[in-house]
């Protein structure tokens, strides 16, 4: 919304603070704070020290740190590449016809299926279908990076099959015209245009994968502990501040991670 009076500036910007600072900020900032006490002395913590960000980075926080990072680049590149193939595939599926149009409203709707149900429910459903042979994941580190994949291939299949209907058909009628194969013109053509949109879901797939906890409490083994788990199993016996310094832990390495992708982003939609 556009405010062009100084008075509505102001008024728009103390609406924001107003919502922002109690509901995102101030929880965020008390995590912070937690983080560096020892103690709690009424309202706040108190007793600063940085101990709990030494155990942090090392032993079984550092090793749960590296499982989800794993977990979560192995599920975005799996999910980007299974919901870019979908959605190219239902955007050839749409221009076919009345029967291609629903057979690409059937497509949408299975991968957003995962989305529409409660993520225990994911897990659950994962951890009934993989339990017996032939295909056995129960009790493996490829189960939990299965469950994480399914979770946030709807997002990558929504995010670019949005960036597909807003491709110029030009450009791919003029390469097809020059003599281009389809697999060239895929590769030359359409991947670098979705490149930008590409990034974004991979960074939507990775901070959802990295945050993850309901899925993953249902299906992860004693090896492959995620880094979401320990701070729900650190908290829940009543380290509160070790929790607190593991969940800062967590979301600086995402969002380091989504600044890099936003730095490629930023490249890519200059090109």
């Amino acid at each position: 919304m556009l405010v062009h009076s100084r008075t509505g500036r102001w008024t728009a910007w103390a609406g924001f603070a107003v919502l922002f600072v109690p509901l995102f900020a101030l929880p965020l900032l008390v995590i912070v704070a937690a983080s560096f006490s020892t103690n709690w002395s009424g309202a706040f913590p108190s007793g600063p020290t940085t101990a709990h960000y030494a155990a942090a980075v090392r032993g079984e926080s550092l090793q749960a740190l590296t499982t989800s990072l794993v977990t979560a680049v192995t599920a975005s590149l799996i999910a980007l590449t299974a919901g870019t193939w979908a959605a190219l595939a239902g955007a050839a599926l749409g221009a076919g016809g009345p029967w291609g149009r629903r057979a690409k409203r059937v497509l949408d709707g299975l991968f957003m299926l995962p989305v529409a149900v409660p993520s225990v429910v994911v897990g659950l459903a994962v951890l009934v279908a993989y339990s017996q042979p032939p295909v056995l994941l129960n009790g493996t580190r490829w189960i939990v990076i299965l469950a994480h994949t399914v979770l946030v291939t709807a997002f990558a299949h929504q995010s670019v099959s949005a960036a597909v209907v807003r491709l110029d058909p030009m450009y791919e009628q003029a390469a097809a015209s020059l003599g281009a194969s389809p697999s060239y013109v895929l590769l030359r053509v359409k991947l670098p245009l979705l490149l930008p949109s590409l990034n974004a879901a991979a960074g939507l797939c990775f901070a959802l994968s990295m945050g993850e906890l309901s899925a993953t409490m249902m299906l992860y083994p004693p090896d492959w502990t995620p880094l979401p788990v320990l701070i729900f199993t650190r908290t829940d016996r009543g380290a509160l501040f070790t929790g607190s310094a593991l969940a800062v832990v967590l979301m600086a390495a995402t969002l380091l991670a989504l600044l890099a992708v936003s730095r490629i982003r930023t490249k890519a939609s200059y090109r």
